[in-house]
């Protein structure tokens, strides 16, 4: 049986390339024959918006009924709610109900792996399932990080949040002490990045040097793009957009270095078993 990977996609500062990173991982990974779910555990709903899902409020189910059925205890089908997209992408919506959800799972016994209870249903039928989280680092962030194996964590170029970036690794750091011991970073990834101001070099080269010995940082820079900001309205990624720019070159460079991570931990995995 095939293990999916779980990725979290996170960074509790708004506007730094997560829904795009995850919309358009995604995509890439399909077209390298992957099978792939996203799920969208913003209660803003951008990443279902940027798939073309304009009306998430009428959607029968999200990521917040199936949560709730959950902590109800009440039988669903695993793919209730997922929609399948042209791209062939598959995704489980969220809506403005996913906020309420934030202050509900207060009280919840085990609150912490709701949202893992729900992939752990799902996840058999993927090679990844990708999560793209809000930018806050509240429970249903914390959900996130319980259910992933691994996490991305988009750092905008435009700027260095150093303190911010700090907050974040300790978080990751609680949640794989006390919830997920098996949490990795994945990797740091710079977006929106124009190498032609000294500015964003400068500022790529010190996330380099500053965090490059504590994780990862990928190899691939997401350069800002009309482009990719266009696709949103769309409704599409940007391999279908537009597949020969200069964003959709780097997107295909990500997908790339994050499946041949992912085969060498399967190769590692297997040789440890073998042992």
């Amino acid at each position: 049986m095939k293990k999916a990977k779980v990725i979290a996609i996170v960074n509790q500062k708004g506007g730094v390339g997560k829904t795009t990173t995850t919309l358009n991982l995604g995509a890439g990974l399909v077209t390298q024959g992957k099978k792939v779910l996203l799920i969208d555990a913003d209660p803003q709903g951008d990443l279902t918006v940027s798939l073309g899902y304009n009306d998430a409020d009428s959607c029968d189910w999200t990521l917040a009924s199936v949560m709730q059925s959950i902590i109800s205890e009440k039988e669903f089908q695993p793919d209730n709610g997922i929609l399948h997209h042209k791209e062939g992408i598959d995704l489980m919506p969220s809506n403005l109900e996913l906020s309420a959800m934030e202050m509900q799972l207060v009280n919840v016994m085990n609150r912490e792996k709701i949202m893992k209870e729900y992939v752990d249903s799902v996840k058999d039928g993927y090679d990844y399932v990708l999560i793209d989280c809000m930018p806050s680092l509240g429970m249903i962030t914390v959900n996130a990080l319980a259910a992933a194996d691994s996490v991305i964590i988009p750092v905008q170029a435009h700027y260095l949040p150093a303190k911010g970036m700090t907050q974040l690794l300790q978080s990751i750091t609680r949640v794989k002490k006390y919830i997920n011991p098996g949490l990795e970073i994945e990797g740091i990834l710079m977006t929106l990045l124009d190498r032609r101001t000294n500015f964003a070099a400068e500022i790529s080269d010190t996330v380099r040097e500053n965090y490059g010995s504590i994780c990862r940082v990928f190899k691939t820079e997401i350069p800002v793009a009309v482009k990719a900001a266009e696709t949103t309205a769309a409704g599409e990624s940007i391999f279908s957009y537009d597949a020969k720019s200069a964003a959709a070159k780097a997107y295909m460079q990500l997908t790339k270095e994050v499946m041949e991570d992912g085969e060498r931990k399967k190769t590692r995995d297997y040789t440890a078993e073998a042992r």
